[in-house]
């Protein structure tokens, strides 16, 4: 015999699958197992109970004459006398006796055996084999989903996750948090980023301010009283859960098999239901208690008429009756189970409800088996969609990494990075951080803040705390920033630096720093000079004097012109797109720097030459074959840096002699083979680069340039120097190298001031001692052979060899 208990499989999944059996599916099984008891119970019977008694029927007398006369002996042979009459005296016990068949019990067993087979109704026969199948048929179909490849797989990764999503502390802190919030507050925060909404005035600045307090509400703002509430140990298991949650969730919503399943075994259990009913209502007569059996067996019995009662005939009429109202429950149940399924949209599964409870703005609506779970979990209970919703939260997210991230990189610890920048600022630089520590703004002291590669900064309301910050750098980073902080920004931040892959990373709350001077930006804007949609105005930034834009602009950006009258140095440092359409240059009057780098020039802009207030040229990387025009300079009388450098230049105009007001003058990187005496006229020079081209004689009128400091010949082809050049006693700076020199004149001793000397790369076989009178030339400062250097006496490499 067969326990019940090995049928539990069918019925029973393990204890952690029951929140995804919906109260109809539960009921479903109760309702089964009710069914297998019925089947397992007329099964028993029909294995220990006899299942038919047979006897033979008495047969009548003939009609006809000439039989009567053995009739009427074979029924005095099989009638029995009647009985004596009792008297008083002699009273008699009459014994009851049935008909005499002459069978043995041998024939009595054939007979009933012969007349269940072929007498006997199928369905009164294997009835309970029937409920037996039908139910276990019902189990299997109830639980396919659970148990085919396809769906079980997801089904147990869900339940895995939702489980330890479901405990982990996590959870439990983020939503304790959120239901703390009384309406109230809720109210005014709602109300707060509406009005934020209305204040931008342009699309993209609307953008910022709405998502920044839409998207991160002021309640997941990890203040320093809360960080440590979550241990390490708990918050690396949050982290691991999100990225579980993140991959799951892109593999379910790739397809719907779990809901084609579920409703492929729902359609499969209601066409069953149907064929249940409709065949055992037609055949549930056909069990009866007194069954006529005829059957050809009079050779053997001597009979062939028999009449039979069906031992559990009653019985089994009663279980039908009772299975019948079993399977009609559970076909209702199923067709309801229909009506839910194709009623409503269960490929799609919204949060609005957990958002509007929670306030967490950004849970994401899910689609296809994902939804599908979801749906399925709320029938059983909608807390675990609710505190499952927390892990698809980029808020919550963000606010544990925060968490760690204030965990990990304490106050001391970020005093450890600080250091001086270019701009001479006390500079703390975060490179490939998960966001940005709240610690941060505990260290007053800090004047720059460099960000580089971090998604998801927040810069909250609390970097009002730093008093002495000046400088932002934001280098590939998405930012968003609070209304207070932005308040606290357009009254101090004096730089802003932002490195970005496409204009729409810029952050739209730069065009309102209205006490920012000096804007860096470095990123690809628009190639389309047609469109050339490239900035915004930056006509609020009325105290910007530094703008440098490294990008492949084709021409100035009207926003560059709306700070024109106020700009004093303006750089441009394309990658290689042609710089055209150069006129707006004429409004900027107050230009005192400008840089046109890597722009494709090919003459000095017509335009530079209204720049009558510039002081510095700088036009590096162009294709500068021919500078005729550099004439037209003697206009511009406070011009004192040019720099001509990295062109293809091949000579230098006499017109040079006219720039008189020249202190700095770089013609590094050319083509240049001769150098006309009349470039040193300008007798105002201090700094003469000349380095990497083609010339080969140094004019003996260099010794004009008596405030000379530094000069530069290396990688040329000069052969000697003229002895003049050391008529210039200030020089601080020689580089002579790599060129063909063989002898370096002894009277480089007069240069006293001489503090850096580069003559390696030449066919120098000895220096002369006299090196020793440069008293400020020291051996970190020369540039030369080791050989070489041995050559000169030792109390002067000694003396070089000092402090």
């Amino acid at each position: 015999m067969i326990p019940v208990t090995e049928f539990r499989q069918f019925s029973e999944q393990q204890p952690a699958f029951r929140v995804l059996k919906p109260w109809w599916d539960v009921f479903t099984d109760y309702l089964s197992v009710a069914m297998l008891m019925i089947g397992v119970f007329g099964c028993t019977l029909q294995v220990m109970q006899d299942k038919i008694i047979c006897l033979p029927k008495r047969v009548q007398p003939a009609q006809n004459h000439s039989s009567l006369s053995n009739v009427s002996q074979a029924v005095a042979s099989t009638t029995p006398l009647p009985p004596p009459k009792p008297s008083p005296a002699n009273p008699i016990t009459v014994e009851m006796k049935g008909l005499k068949t002459d069978l043995d019990l041998q024939q009595y067993s054939f007979i009933n055996q012969m007349c269940y087979e072929r007498a006997l109704h199928w369905y009164a026969k294997y009835f309970p084999y029937l409920v037996l199948i039908h139910t276990l048929v019902f189990m299997l179909c109830s639980n396919f989903w659970f148990k085919f490849p396809g769906s079980s797989s997801k089904i147990e990764h869900f339940i895995s996750i939702l489980g330890k999503c479901f405990d982990s502390p996590w959870t439990t802190r983020a939503l304790s948090e959120v239901s703390g919030e009384d309406s109230e507050e809720k109210d005014n925060r709602k109300n707060n980023m509406n009005r934020s909404n209305t204040i931008q005035s342009g699309p993209e600045g609307s953008l910022v301010n709405s998502q920044s307090l839409k998207s991160i509400p002021e309640k997941f703002v990890v203040d320093k009283s809360t960080a440590g509430a979550l241990d390490k140990k708990e918050g690396e298991q949050a982290k691991a859960l999100f990225e579980k949650v993140k991959k799951f969730r892109l593999h379910v919503e790739e397809g719907d098999i779990l809901y084609a399943m579920y409703v492929r075994q729902t359609v499969l259990k209601v066409i069953k239901f149907l064929i249940i009913i409709a065949y055992n209502s037609a055949l549930v007569s056909k069990v009866q208690f007194t069954v006529d059996c005829n059957v050809d067996i009079q050779d053997m019995t001597g009979y062939k008429n028999f009449s039979c009662n069906h031992t559990m005939a009653h019985l089994f009429s009663k279980l039908s009756f009772c299975y019948l109202c079993f399977v009609s429950i559970y076909g209702l149940t199923c067709l309801y189970t229909l009506y839910w399924l194709f009623y409503r949209s269960l490929r799609e599964y919204s949060f609005e409800y957990v958002r509007q409870e929670t306030g967490i703005d950004d849970i994401p609506d899910v689609k296809n088996d994902f939804a599908f779970m979801l749906h399925m979990i709320d029938q059983y209970d909608p807390l675990y969609s609710k505190r499952f919703a927390v892990f698809l939260s980029e808020v919550s997210e963000n606010k544990l990494k925060q968490l760690n991230l204030n965990n990990e990189w304490t106050p001391d610890k970020l005093r450890q990075k600080l250091q001086t920048n270019a701009h001479n600022r006390l500079e703390l630089p975060l490179i490939m951080l998960s966001g940005l520590p709240d610690t941060v703004f505990e260290i007053t002291e800090l004047q720059s803040l460099k960000l580089e590669i971090i998604k998801n900064v927040m810069i909250p309301a609390t970097i009002a705390q730093l008093d002495n910050l000046q400088e932002l750098s934001l280098h590939q980073c998405s930012v968003k920033i609070h209304s207070a902080a932005l308040s606290f920004l357009k009254e101090n931040l004096k730089v802003l630096s932002v490195k970005f892959d496409d204009m729409r990373e810029l952050p739209p709350w730069m065009y309102g720093l209205r006490n920012l001077e000096e804007l860096y930006l470095v990123g690809s804007l628009s190639h389309d000079i047609s469109r050339n949609v490239t900035l915004e105005s930056l006509r609020d930034l009325k105290s910007l004097k530094i703008l440098s834009i490294k990008s492949n602009v084709s021409k100035i950006p009207q926003a560059v012109v709306d700070v024109s009258s106020h700009l004093q140095k303006m750089c441009i440092h394309n990658d290689g797109t042609k710089l055209v359409m150069l006129n707006n240059l004429k409004k900027m009057t107050n230009l005192t720097e400008l840089e046109l780098v890597h722009c494709d020039l090919e003459r000095i802009p017509h335009a530079v030459f209204s720049l009558l207030s510039l002081q510095e040229l700088d036009l590096k990387e162009n294709n500068l074959k021919s500078i005729e025009e550099i004439v037209s300079f003697q206009h511009l009388r406070k011009l004192t840096v040019l720099k001509l450098w990295h062109n293809s230049i091949t000579y230098i105009p006499e017109h040079i002699k006219k720039l008189t007001s020249l202190e700095r003058l770089s013609f590094s990187h050319n083509k240049i083979e001769v150098l006309p005496s009349h470039l040193f006229l300008c007798n105002k020079i201090r700094y003469l680069d000349l380095s990497y081209n083609d010339i080969r004689f140094i004019p003996p009128e260099i010794g004009v340039l008596q405030s000379l400091q530094y000069f530069s010949i290396t990688c040329n082809k000069v052969e000697s120097l003229p002895d003049e050049l050391y008529f210039c006693k200030k020089l601080k700076t020689l580089k002579i190298g790599k060129n063909s020199l063989s002898v370096l004149s002894p009277k480089i001793g007069n240069l006293l001031f001489l503090s850096y000397l580069d003559v390696k790369g030449n066919h120098f076989e000895i220096l002369p001692p006299e090196l020793g009178d440069c008293r400020a030339l020291k051996r970190a400062g020369l540039v030369v052979e080791d050989a070489l250097f041995e050559t000169l006496p030792s109390d002067v490499r000694e003396q070089m060899k000092t402090e």
